[in-house]
């Protein structure tokens, strides 16, 4: 993409009202304006907030969003030239309940108070391979504990990847963690899980599954803090769930 063009979509999502693109300091060790006050403030309903962290282009937020008009949506991401697309489809299309949220996701406690999420999904997120990057993956023990913090008790996750390595790296710190596993596959599109909520598909999706790569997916929820198990038990348990 050209910066021109880049130039373009941050202009355009300046005008859309359903994009949030606070400053630094607005967020950086204080609570962000709408901290605890997303229904009351933002929304006006008191309808259940879901995530998708990492949304990319949004095709996820902005499909779950037509598929459940009695929840609100948030997509986040911190390329808005990135989510450009899904919030203009969700403007030009008049879908109410969808907003676009431009942050790290390491900010997410600036913005919700704890018990203020229902549900949060991570969509073929960056698995971070290299042991050195452990903690930047987005199911790793930091992240866990801050969806604990937001999420309401009994609050859902969803991981949907096309990384066998994230995906036995995540059910081995749900498993040491003693956290609860709803549903789990290792291959969705050859799996009874499918339906037409996992079926729906972002652009890097279509991407993996035309080079034949199997989707995993795992649902699960947390009950209580996360401690990061030792590396080097997962290494072993990785090798065993990825062959």
């Amino acid at each position: 993409m050209s910066g021109k063009n880049k130039l373009q979509r941050f202009a355009e999502n300046e005008t859309f009202p359903h994009v949030i693109q606070p400053e630094f300091h607005e967020v950086f060790q204080t609570k962000y304006s709408l901290h605890g006050m997303w229904h009351s403030k933002f929304w006006h309903n008191s309808n259940p907030i879901v995530l998708e962290l990492g949304c990319g282009k949004g095709e996820y937020t902005v499909n779950l969003a037509k598929k459940f008009p009695d929840k609100n949506f948030i997509g986040i991401d911190i390329k808005g030239a990135r989510f450009w697309r899904g919030a203009k489809t969700a403007h030009e299309e008049g879908i109410p309940n969808v907003a676009f949220l431009r942050t790290r996701i390491e900010f997410l406690e600036s913005f919700f108070a704890s018990g203020e999420i229902s549900e949060i999904w991570i969509t073929f997120p960056d698995p971070q391979k290299e042991k050195r990057r452990t903690k930047k993956r987005l199911t790793s023990a930091r992240f866990l504990n801050m969806y604990h913090m937001i999420l309401m008790p009994h609050g859902k996750i969803h991981l949907k990847t096309d990384s066998k390595e994230l995906y036995a790296y995540t059910k081995y710190v749900i498993s040491k963690n003693k956290h609860t596993i709803k549903s789990e596959t290792t291959d969705l599109y050859n799996s009874s899980l499918l339906d037409e909520v996992l079926s729906i598909q972002t652009f890097y999706e279509k991407t993996y599954l035309s080079q034949g790569k199997p989707i995993t997916y795992i649902q699960f929820a947390l009950n209580g803090n996360t401690q990061e198990p030792p590396i080097i038990e997962y290494d072993e348990i990785c090798k065993r769930i990825v062959m």
